[in-house]
């Protein structure tokens, strides 16, 4: 005969956990704030960033390629 013990064994629990482990996301939660670059990262090409418009979604306008934040492309190095 088996006896089943609530919280013992493989399944799952009753969710009364205390809430932590909220992920922050990109940037450790942090956003850049206004102002700063856009940067291709091919060719170097550097233009101002515009607020509420994302740095990946402008393409170079010299090459075409993909721009990414100026913050992102420092830290990397």
């Amino acid at each position: 005969m088996q006896i089943f013990r609530k919280g013992k064994g493989l399944g799952q629990g009753e969710g009364k956990g205390l809430g932590r482990g909220q992920g922050q996301g990109r940037n450790k939660g942090g956003a850049f704030g206004t102002g700063g670059y856009c940067v291709c990262a091919k060719c170097g090409e550097k233009i101002p960033h515009e607020r509420g418009v994302k740095c990946t979604t402008v393409k170079c306008p010299a090459c075409g390629h993909t721009m990414i934040r100026e913050e992102l492309l420092n830290k990397n190095k």
